[in-house]
């Protein structure tokens, strides 16, 4: 059918496409199901793949079989998808106080020290770092109360964090 597809036969392709999402849903399901992620993707990386067959359909060997290539495209789509929803593991909270360590005493000066090396940041970079290492805010929280996307404060936390280290080292030469 792909030969025939590829040749213009507009039937054809419209039954390879159907042969191909049926084949392709069930093993994106597994996949995802393997991953704990749910169903809640595999639409989408179903259709990602129908359009990378489409659009990369000239690129197929006709001298060689068919569901390899179409396999391997979809397990790269469904990977991509599994790396965009990215890894979310739900546990139970009750008695969660068991697995939690005791705090330990903490050092006053640990902190003091810290608050000191932020003096060499740049005071939105100082803001961002102290709200999530110190505060314990989150990524989301933070950048929703600076008005910045979360994705700029994760660059932003990420270069002061480097600028942090680069200044402890000097404090310690």
């Amino acid at each position: 059918m792909m030969k025939a597809s590829i040749a213009g036969d507009e039937g054809a392709y419209r039954r390879l496409l159907e042969d191909i999402t049926r084949s392709v849903r069930a093993m994106a399901r597994g996949a995802f199901a393997r991953a704990g992620a749910g169903d809640a993707d595999v639409e989408d990386a179903v259709q990602e793949t129908l359009l990378a067959i489409h659009l990369k359909r000239h690129t197929w060997d006709p001298e060689q079989k068919l569901a390899p290539w179409v396999y391997a495209i979809a397990r790269h789509k469904v990977v991509d998808a599994l790396r965009r929803r990215g890894r979310r593991r739900v546990e139970p909270i009750e008695n969660f106080e068991e697995f939690l360590a005791a705090p330990e005493a903490e050092d006053p000066h640990a902190l003091s020290d810290a608050r000191k090396l932020l003096e060499a940041l740049a005071p939105r970079q100082r803001d961002i770092v102290s709200s999530i290492s110190l505060d314990g805010q989150s990524i989301a929280a933070t950048a929703k109360r600076l008005s910045m996307s979360e994705v700029a404060v994760r660059v932003a936390l990420h270069r002061a964090l480097k600028s942090l280290s680069a200044a402890w080292r000097r404090s310690v030469e």
